[in-house]
């Protein structure tokens, strides 16, 4: 091949040409945005783990990967409850293990310096900040509903400004090639940029370029510690996306003012904290991919330092287009390297057709916040980086595996088995392999689980597998196959109680409806306020229902992760009557009978829908399993459960083998 080896080259020409910045010359225009699990001591330093997390960034391909929200003044700026700690004594050995990390995988080391501002003693949507500072500073004094805030004092703005300078420099110290301020997403200098939370009438108040004088002399500060050849990256907002915050306009001033100042302009927008913009900040399913890119572009018409833009990007061809139009300079990838490290490297190679999507489920979000580690529904590797490290023993025995079921659980074990040299036989008794993804991505904004599918289908076709599709599993088939060890991944079916009715002809169950919504009628009633149903009434709306859901909890969507509800709810409550609290009585021609509160009542509608819930075969999973000394039982038919659940068991359960 000599030295023009890589297809994606040429294909993405301009997403993989380098780009200088002082003394950093990037491979490519790929940045691992600034991400920060907890996996950090309580004295605030890194821990193996996270380092191994980071290394595979840049083994995956990525130019430059950047460490998120390390904290520059840990006494007032801790804005989650653990965080890196720049001023921690013996966080320094971490954090060049860390840069030594990325710089042997391939990438530069970026680190963030941020601070929390108000939010370092305030609760935050990191967690329920056990480890919050004594006092929240903020610009003004205010009362919130989660505590007081006072303003920040002239003393500690100049303090904080000298802790930038220090952190920017230990930074260097440590090994890393460049630091990116945070100065967005509703933190310290985003708040003090706000007109909404900056109410001071000093120097730090009033104008926009009153405003902006703290971040400007942090940003000073930065240089003096690091020197004139260090690269300083920016996090700015293109807009607050709120009625009263920072607009546009006031936004590319803003980047105006730091254009003599910085390397790189990383345009972000809205506000972490706020619950409604969060969804938007890191963008959902809801919203288009590279919905966020078109701030970029409107700051990067009015600077001359290179522009880096964000917003869920996932597919190169997309990522190759904004930098070929002059969209962006780079682009910062965050979820989408969690759900497959290697995105950077698939697509020089040619690949691309082999890049795990980001599902966009936050599932990465809720995990951290659940047990401080971080996992993706999708990669089943995810924050288990330091034991992936040391490889596994090639199996002693060559096995002969029969996997029973083609849904995401049985085609990852096919997939893993068959990679760790096994000779593997997939049977589905459908038509095709995909199982429930196929009613799970029937919504219009789950095309990203279908895409899924089609790479999880592919990875099948080119593996060693045999695939016995239209193929019904019996005990007899097992006895004359004989395998040497039996996965079974035979999924879950739909739950259907014995509620009076249940079998009218108006009745549609949940999957039947998903895949053809044209059975149904104007208007639909959802029985089950779980994912399933309210997922469904969002679904079903657009495509010109009626919908109402009832739930008998006090909730729709409660098992939802709290970051992926953020997204969800204001689509339901749009989509939907709901009613909740409310238990179905009776199916009848005329709709729903339902009891809330001792009283009776009727939704009435055209069509039902059964979203009760799914249960589990284990029935028919003893009986195979009896069959076979060697058996493994995994996904929805151990227990139902997220598509994580299926994946990460059968990723493993083949490893054992």
């Amino acid at each position: 091949m000599g030295a023009k080896k890589w297809k994606g080259k040429e294909k993405y020409s301009n997403l993989f040409s380098p780009i200088r910045m002082r003394n950093v010359r990037a491979k490519n225009r790929i940045i691992a945005a600034p991400t920060s699990p907890s996996m950090i001591t309580t004295e605030g330093h890194f821990t193996p783990e996270m380092i191994a997390y980071l290394e595979e960034k840049a083994l995956g391909g990525a130019g430059i990967v950047t460490y998120g929200e390390a904290i520059v003044h840990s006494a007032t700026g801790k804005s989650h409850n653990k965080q890196l700690q720049l001023d921690s004594f013996g966080v320094k050995q971490g954090m060049a293990q860390a840069a030594r990390a990325i710089h042997n995988a391939g990438a530069y080391a970026n680190i963030q310096l941020s601070h929390g501002g108000k939010y370092g003693g305030l609760a935050s949507v990191g967690g329920d900040h056990l480890d919050k500072c004594n006092t929240a500073y903020g610009p003004s004094h205010e009362v919130t509903p989660v505590g007081e805030v006072q303003e920040m004092p002239k003393e500690l703005i100049l303090e904080i400004v000298e802790s930038y300078k220090k952190g920017a420099k230990l930074c260097k110290d440590c090994g890393f090639d460049m630091v990116q301020v945070h100065a967005a997403h509703g933190w310290l200098f985003s708040q003090f940029l706000s007109p909404v939370f900056n109410q001071r009438t000093d120097e730090f108040g009033g104008s926009l370029e009153n405003r902006a004088r703290f971040l400007l002399m942090a940003l000073d500060a930065v240089r003096e510690g690091v020197g004139p050849e260090f690269p300083i990256e920016i996090r700015l907002s293109g807009d607050d996306l709120t009625a009263n915050g920072l607009g546009m306009d006031e936004c590319i001033k803003v980047a105006e003012m730091v254009d003599d100042k910085v390397d790189l302009i990383n345009v972000s927008c809205g506000n972490h904290e706020d619950p409604d913009m969060f969804c938007r900040t890191h963008p959902s399913a809801f919203y288009k991919r590279g919905v966020n890119v078109y701030l970029a572009t409107a700051i990067k018409e009015h600077v001359k330092t290179p522009v880096a833009c964000v917003g869920s990007l996932n597919d190169p061809a997309q990522m190759e287009e904004i930098i070929a139009t002059g969209q962006a300079d780079m682009v910062e990838i965050g979820r989408a390297l969690l759900a497959d490290p290697y995105l950077p490297k698939k697509a020089l190679e040619g690949r691309e057709d082999d890049i795990t999507p980001c599902l966009r489920c936050y599932e990465c979000f809720g995990e951290t916040g659940k047990s401080e580690t971080v996992k993706c529904s999708v990669n089943p590797t995810m924050g288990q980086q330091l034991p992936e490290k040391y490889p596994r023993k090639a199996p002693k025995q060559k096995k002969r595996v029969l996997i029973v079921g083609g849904g995401p659980a049985g085609m990852e074990a096919a997939i893993t088995a068959a990679n760790r040299g096994h000779e593997v036989t997939l049977a589905e008794k459908a038509d095709k392999l995909g199982g429930n993804l196929y009613p799970a991505s029937a919504p219009y904004f789950k095309k990203d689980i279908a895409d899924f599918c089609k790479v999880m289908i592919n990875r099948v076709e080119k593996s060693a597998i045999k695939v016995m599709l239209n193929t019904e599993v019996t005990p007899e088939f097992i006895k004359d196959f004989d395998p040497d060890a039996l996965i079974v991944a035979i999924g879950s079916y739909e739950a259907k109680p014995s509620i009076k009715g249940l079998d009218r002809d108006n009745v549609v169950m949940a999957i039947e409806a998903e895949l053809h919504p044209e059975k149904l009628g104007k208007k639909v009633v959802i029985m089950g306020g779980g994912l399933v149903g309210t997922e469904a009434a969002v679904s079903f709306h657009h495509e010109g229902k009626e919908c109402a859901v009832i739930e008998m909890r006090s909730e729709v969507a409660a098992d939802a992760n709290s970051f992926y509800r953020g997204g969800l709810m204001p689509e339901v409550n749009k989509s939907a009557e709901l009613y909740t609290n409310t238990t179905v009585k009776e199916v009848t021609d005329e709709g729903v009978v339902c009891q809330r509160d001792g009283e009776e009542f009727v939704v009435k509608a055209d069509t039902v829908v059964c979203a009760l819930g799914f249960k589990s075969a284990y029935d028919k999973v003893d009986e195979l399993c009896e069959l076979v000394d060697e058996n493994y039982v995994i996904g929805d038919c151990k227990s139902v459960g997220l598509i994580y659940n299926a994946v990460n068991q059968g990723y493993y359960t083949a490893m054992s083998l």
